[in-house]
């Protein structure tokens, strides 16, 4: 019987753990979708204690709580002292087996704290106790976590009207990682959300000193916010939707559309959310064509399905699910637009919905591009898929139906500075898959062909795929 995540941890035969060891946990890391909050590396934070670190924003251990019966008020908090919140997490791990978050949790536990007890209602002082006196160091401050984890970038998600003062902060603060903003343009696509209104008139329409009446003047509001972006790095638009559809429509029924909802006349209807949000995001394609950038698209997730639950902890507190809503023609339809008007640009696909995998692989090799590795890609596991099996199957259907050497890997999609061992977790999986295909004789024990492709996918991949080419690290430069 092997240790309790031992060094070996999910490495299952000695080519994986060849692979892994010697390359891939050598590798930088590259996390090209971040939650963490820029205020949080410009102001360098500590942490007070696990409590802090841990359970102030993550709503994948919330859900987790809740799942337990655990008591709202342990979980996102309120005047709950943060030892007692710790110990209903602690008492809940020992159930969560088979989770991923059993393996995040003591992953990050190890590399940060050099505790390798199991965490449970039991060890919960002892674990707690260790990792406050290592919270106390200056070495787990925000910018020396993400220097001791190799961060080279961070790309966090901010909304088109941010004014970026904290990037701006972070550039003159020390921070030896690069942290870039992305453009995150949900609160402009929801045209169905009550708030939209308010949201174009006086979020977005103030921040881009636009007057937004017409499509035409959506448009020139968020090119000029995408400029701003632009002026501190930016090089990615995220698009979250529950489904992708696809429309060819006339400007003028664009305009109606806007015209009636930003003025508050009526609730949009399915066809016209449809037009809108095809429209939208075939414009922000054709932007990202044209300046160099990355398209992301995060559909199939339905968002805050609990109403009473929203009214009482607003969005983003763990009441989402997973949607079986096809959205595969709408991507196709989509994609096919902006390459007829030969304004593809590169495109990450993120599916919720696990059954999405094979649809997204096939896709991607539908829109090819001279000169360019994986124009289209499916991006890493999300949410409900970030799990081992998630992963296995995502990395088994790139194989089987595309270039499994050509995908950027993962990203930690957390925000918590503490959740970088999940780029290990990926890379441990990923090797492992590449190991039982050696020793079963299926590709060869080639040493220099496998290092380049491990290297690649952990990181070398997405650093050329975003651009930073002067950050590829080469074979025998990955301790420089």
């Amino acid at each position: 019987m092997k240790r309790f995540m031992d060094e070996d941890f999910l490495l299952e035969t000695e080519t994986a753990q060849r692979l892994f060891h010697e390359h891939a946990e050598k590798m930088p890391i590259l996390d090209f979708h971040s939650h963490i909050h820029p205020r949080e590396i410009a102001e360098n934070r500590s942490y007070r204690n696990l409590a802090e670190a841990w359970l102030a924003d993550d709503h994948y251990k919330w859900r987790l709580m809740r799942a337990d019966g655990v008591e709202e008020r342990f979980i996102t908090g309120g005047r709950t002292p943060g030892r007692d919140r710790f110990q209903k997490f602690a008492e809940m791990m020992p159930k969560a087996i088979g989770n991923p978050m059993y393996d995040w949790v003591h992953l990050e536990l190890a590399r940060y704290f050099h505790s390798h007890v199991p965490l449970s209602g039991k060890t919960a002082d002892e674990v707690w106790d260790l990792a406050n006196i290592a919270l106390s160091q200056p070495e787990m401050r925000a910018q020396a976590i993400l220097e001791r984890s190799n961060v080279k970038v961070l790309c966090t998600v901010d909304d088109p009207t941010d004014d970026l003062k904290w990037h701006k902060a972070i550039k003159t603060s020390g921070c030896k990682t690069q942290v870039l903003p992305t453009f995150r343009a949900d609160g402009a696509l929801t045209i169905e959300d009550p708030d939209w209104e308010n949201y174009m008139k006086y979020d977005l329409g103030q921040a881009a000193d636009v007057d937004i009446v017409t499509m035409a003047d959506v448009r020139e509001a968020l090119h000029r916010r995408l400029d701003y972006f632009a002026a501190q790095g930016c090089r990615i638009v995220d698009c979250g939707v529950e489904c992708v559809r696809y429309h060819e429509v006339e400007e003028f029924e664009l305009d109606d559309i806007v015209g009636k909802y930003i003025n508050g006349k009526g609730t949009p209807t399915k066809l016209d959310q449809e037009r809108y949000r095809g429209a939208l995001m075939l414009f922000l394609g054709k932007e990202c064509s044209e300046r160099g950038w990355i398209l992301t698209i995060h559909y199939g997730a339905l968002r805050n399905v609990n109403t009473k639950r929203r009214t009482q902890l607003g969005t983003a507190a763990g009441f989402d699910s997973i949607s079986a809503r096809d959205s595969a023609k709408g991507i196709t339809l989509l994609l096919d637009a902006l390459d007829r008007l030969e304004s593809l640009p590169k495109v990450i696909l993120y599916p919720a919905n696990p059954a999405d995998n094979a649809v997204i692989a096939s896709i991607v090799g539908a829109f090819p591009s001279d000169g360019t590795r994986g124009r289209v890609q499916q991006g890493a596991a999300w949410w409900f898929n970030n799990t081992r099996k998630g992963i296995e199957e995502q990395i088994a259907t790139l194989a089987s139906l595309g270039l499994l050497g050509n995908t950027i890997g993962t990203v930690t999609d957390s925000r918590s500075p503490f959740s970088f061992p999940r780029h290990e977790y990926y890379r441990r999986i990923l090797c492992n898959y590449i190991g039982r295909l050696v020793e079963c004789g299926a590709y060869p024990d080639d040493d220099e062909m496998l290092a380049q492709i491990v290297d690649d996918i952990s990181y070398n991949n997405a650093a050329r795929f975003l651009g930073f080419e002067d950050l590829v690290v080469e074979e025998g430069k990955k301790n420089a």
